[in-house]
């Protein structure tokens, strides 16, 4: 086991300190935060896999075995073991998402010696009860059944099917393939997931290393040695130009996105700022005063950066009037290659750099919030160096640093779009 300690300040101008410990248990590299200002714990964990483990024709798979992790475990069924988790204040949870299976629990201190037993079981022996398995396949077809009446839904269904069509991210869950699920693929399924290997493990609140160790031991120790299946990444993004998905309505919903530059990329600090300015930043962003405050084409539009697979990808969303929808798309055509070609003002890129490094402090607020970061920057392959240089990589970009990775990445003659609705001129 090893222990080490890392100082990062966020940002230091405003005395903010972050101390990072790295934490060595039983092969498990954990991150721990330590507050003990609030009597709270939060540890989060994940694997590779989730959707992505998927068998084709099984979508929904992996969100019902997450699901089910909580409807019972060894001798409790789903009802004594939710009374076991209310009972002293245990938030358990566990998750599927594009490339990732992940966990958690939030408790208070005196709780921990109830929490970690209880996760532990619910990975090492979920029951899979018949009626547990009805109860959450019901609810999982439901959920599919409204992503074909929303036209929201249906437009991001179609940009994914469209972008990666080779790929699990272009696959969604239906209730035909949800109704195809059985036990034994559940089961076949987290036997697939859940290793002691390839976890990686965060935690934050009022817990120190020593205890942190112990935590670790009791929450993997059991679990099957080996990892998860290496995944296949998607390969880059179909540039498909324009799919429609015709559904009636007075409005169409539109969704448009395009690869982005990578995490890894020595650009990504400005890309970020690019697109904040850009799509992101609310009522300050180009596009919200170009296509709302001036020309009233909508309530709101915004687009933002997610990462699967190593790969970022920007993606927006709008909804206007059928009748304004071509007027919309070419206003966003417009905003792309303006921010590509001219870059920011020195007033956008000062707000801008402002609110992402002032940002990044109220994300350790609470230990909840503070575990779900720093998961995600071990998701992403950050470290806390990573986190430590942030404020300083913001503070020091320039126009011109801006400008370049809009240039890389705001393409506006390849940008991709998804449509429900009854579009006029598109």
């Amino acid at each position: 086991m090893s222990e080490t300690q890392f100082g990062v300040t966020l940002p230091a101008r405003r005395g903010f300190s972050v101390p990072i410990q790295i934490i060595e248990a039983g092969g498990v590299t954990a991150w721990l935060v330590e507050d003990h200002s609030v009597p709270v714990v939060s540890v989060a964990w994940s694997w590779a896999g989730g959707q992505a483990l998927e068998p084709e024709g099984r979508e929904g798979l992996a969100g019902m075995a997450a699901s089910l992790l909580t409807e019972g475990a060894g001798d409790l069924r789903a009802t004594d073991f939710s009374d076991a988790l209310s009972d002293e204040g245990i938030g358990l949870g566990f998750s599927a998402r594009a490339d990732v299976f992940e966990g958690s629990f939030r408790t208070l201190t005196d709780a921990l010696p109830q929490a970690v037993p209880l996760a532990r079981l619910a990975m090492t022996s979920p029951r899979l009860d018949e009626d547990a398995v009805a109860r959450v396949r019901a609810r999982a077809l439901l959920a599919a059944r409204q992503q074909t009446e929303s036209p929201g839904a249906v437009a991001r269904r179609a940009f994914w099917e469209a972008a990666f069509p080779r790929s699990s991210l272009g696959r969604a869950a239906t209730p035909e393939t949800i109704e195809t699920i059985t036990t034994g693929d559940i089961r076949t399924a987290l036997e697939a997931q859940l290793h002691r290997g390839g976890v990686q493990v965060v935690a934050a609140g009022a817990l120190d290393a020593a205890g942190l160790r112990a935590v670790l031991g009791e929450l993997f120790g059991a679990l099957p040695a080996g990892t998860p299946p290496e995944l296949t990444p998607p390969g880059p993004m179909e540039m498909f130009g324009k799919v429609l998905r015709p559904m009636p309505g007075p409005q169409s919903h539109m969704v448009f996105g395009q690869d982005a530059l990578p995490p890894t990329d020595p650009d990504w600090e400005a890309s970020q700022v690019a697109l904040r300015i850009l799509a992101g930043g609310g009522f300050s962003s180009r596009l919200m005063r170009t296509i709302r405050e001036q020309r009233g084409l909508t309530y709101g539009i915004g687009a933002g950066l997610s990462v699967a697979f190593g790969q970022a990808l920007v993606q927006g969303v709008v909804s206007t009037e059928n009748a304004r929808a071509s007027e919309v798309w070419r206003l966003v055509r417009e905003g792309w290659a303006e921010m590509a070609q001219d870059g920011p003002t020195e007033e956008e890129l000062r707000d801008a750099v402002a609110f992402l490094a002032g940002s990044l402090p109220l994300q350790f607020t609470d230990s909840r919030r503070s575990a779900s970061l720093l998961l995600g920057l071990r998701q992403t392959g950050r470290t806390p160096e990573w986190l430590a240089g942030r404020p300083a990589r913001l503070a020091a970009l320039t126009r011109e640093d801006v400008m370049r990775a809009g240039r890389r990445f705001l393409r506006a003659n390849t940008l991709a779009l998804a449509v429900a609705g009854q579009p006029q001129g598109l």
